[in-house]
């Protein structure tokens, strides 16, 4: 119950809005401290398991993919897109808003980076969508949904660390995500058109947009889809491993910059001080996430919760029905980095209990926590939103345009509950 008790405190620091590794440590020695059968002498392995973190070829990935992302952020690439997408739909009534999605799973699939997928997006399209007389509340539910996308659509940073975290490969995770992400995709697409047809006022047709030719729209699409491809077909392939992959990514993130002339010392600049920080952060939190693991198990956690699932209630859906319900409510009030560091490693055992597939588990996690990023009120993506729309765009709008793409997404979530072939179909 001191184990439970701990986990009680951890999450009510975390909602007070307290730096995240900073609770994890502090709570971690607070109760290490003042329970007499633990005491400080508990972290003396900590050390070794930091080392394992520091080592750990897998977690290498995440800083490169990011500096990828962040460099491509600033490469123009998007608007290049942007324009292509929207001349090729300008005849579709709610043409705009499909090529924001599609622009949106190409972003997600070539940077993974939610943060920069999302400011890039409301800095270029929401602006054009409202200029063409789209409703506030589409406009900005699809562009912050669409930004999101890079949490599904591999290569993601969060699939990255639920593979070490669930101790999965991560090219496995990236395949079994490709088809949840393109159904989820079309999901979006398929809303966005019937919405239009029902009421043609909320998003109109963008002919006003000039045409731009066939070769000018191949030039934009083909050098995304081709990192894309080279960086995700060496994964699959079994050429390269995922950080080896990355570092491939940041190399032809730098070649699209050079070839889109954006390529300069500022960028260089901005890409590596971003990376800092947010590799920085993640880690950060990882260390402080082993330490609350370490006395959470000492202290009985695991153990206690392992045997409520497996025989107080001994029902695999049960136990899946829980865990997908206490993932999307945390969503609404802490990080998808804390929940994969605090949540999931606790449900991993009762998952192997259960011989639950793991790789299919890992996919519903993700696209559960995809929803955290678009629930209000601590959506990362809506705060994004709102920070690069100013005032042109109330909270409350975003808010009334984000609830139907959150619903979508519960609908993709049961989709692939219901159809685990989904994850398996590129496996």
């Amino acid at each position: 119950m001191i184990a439970l008790l701990m986990f009680v405190v951890v999450l009510a620091l975390l909602m007070v809005g307290i730096p995240v590794a900073f609770v994890f440590g502090a709570a971690s020695i607070m109760f290490a401290f003042f329970i007499p059968e633990l005491g400080l002498d508990v972290f003396a392995v900590l050390p070794f398991r930091i080392y394992g973190i520091m080592s750990n070829t897998t977690l290498m990935a995440v800083p490169l993919f990011i500096a990828m992302g962040l460099l491509l952020e600033k490469s123009l690439m998007a608007e290049r897109l942007l324009i292509a997408m929207s001349a090729l739909f300008r005849d579709v009534r709610g043409g705009l808003a499909v090529s924001v999605v599609l622009v949106g799973a190409l972003l997600a699939a070539s940077t993974g980076v939610v943060s920069a997928s999302v400011v890039m997006m409301s800095v270029i399209a929401l602006p054009l969508m409202l200029k063409a007389g789209y409703d506030k509340g589409l406009a900005s539910g699809t562009v912050a949904a669409s930004g999101t996308l890079g949490q599904i659509i591999p290569p993601s940073i969060i699939l990255i660390i639920l593979g070490d975290v669930m101790s999965v490969s991560v090219g496995e995770l990236f395949a079994g995500a490709i088809l949840p992400g393109i159904v989820l995709v079309g999901l979006y697409i398929l809303y966005i058109l019937i919405k239009s047809f029902l009421s043609p006022e909320v998003a109109p047709t963008s002919l006003e947009l000039k045409e731009i030719s066939f070769t000018e729209i191949l030039l934009a699409i083909i050098p995304p889809l081709l990192l894309m491809v080279a960086v995700l077909g060496s994964i699959f392939a079994g050429i390269a491993s995922p950080t080896e992959s990355a570092a491939f990514g940041v190399i032809g993130a730098l070649v699209l910059a050079l070839m889109n002339k954006s390529l300069n010392f500022e960028m260089l600049r901005y890409a590596s001080l971003g990376t800092v920080k947010l590799s920085g952060m993640i880690f950060m939190i990882l260390i402080g996430a082993t330490a609350f693991s370490l006395v959470f198990n000492e202290l009985g956690g695991s153990d206690l919760i392992l045997e409520f699932f497996t025989e107080d209630i001994a029902d695999v859906w049960i136990f899946i029905a829980i865990a997908m319900l206490s993932i999307f409510i945390l969503g609404f009030f802490i990080d998808f980095i804390e929940i994969s560091f605090i949540i999931v490693p606790i449900l991993v055992p009762v998952m192997h209990a259960f011989g639950i597939d793991p790789i299919w588990f890992a996919i519903l996690i993700a696209l559960n926590l995809q929803a955290s990023f678009l629930t209000p009120p601590f959506g990362l993506s809506l705060f994004f939103l709102k920070g690069a729309a100013g005032e042109s765009i109330k909270t409350i709008e975003i808010y009334k345009g984000i609830i139907p793409f959150i619903l979508l997404q519960v609908v993709a979530l049961g989709l692939v509950l219901l159809f685990p072939d989904l994850v398996f179909a590129f496996l």
